[in-house]
């Protein structure tokens, strides 16, 4: 039944509803900032980083599909991807790790340099 949806080599679909779930969290993200749902105003954060993540997703079944079918659009694109990793990342580090005291630690990095 599923065996379909899960070819992302040569099917879109799966990249579609990725996105599509993204843009619905991002929509739950602005509705729960509205001062009548208050007591739901906990969910926000989370509903915002779920939906950077799932465009993320998305945007990398696109790009298989990218690299397989077409492939000038996959060169322009991983750039994109790259950088949207780079954000997603950072988003995480400061949302999860910066404000409970841990330091990223970066020296083994400098190392290789």
């Amino acid at each position: 039944m599923l065996e379909g949806l899960f070819d992302i080599k040569n099917d879109r679909r799966l990249s579609v509803y990725l996105y599509r779930i993204g843009f619905g969290m991002w929509l739950m993200y602005l509705v729960l900032g509205a001062p009548a749902l208050r007591t739901y105003m906990h969910y926000r954060q989370d509903c915002g980083l779920l939906s950077f993540a799932l465009m993320i997703f998305g945007f990398t079944a696109s790009m298989v599909y990218d690299y397989v079918h077409h492939h000038d659009q996959y060169e322009i694109k991983k750039k994109w991807l790259f950088f949207s990793y780079l954000i997603l990342a950072g988003i995480i580090y400061f949302l999860e790790f910066h404000q409970k005291g841990r330091v990223l630690d970066i020296n083994w990095f400098l190392r290789l340099l």
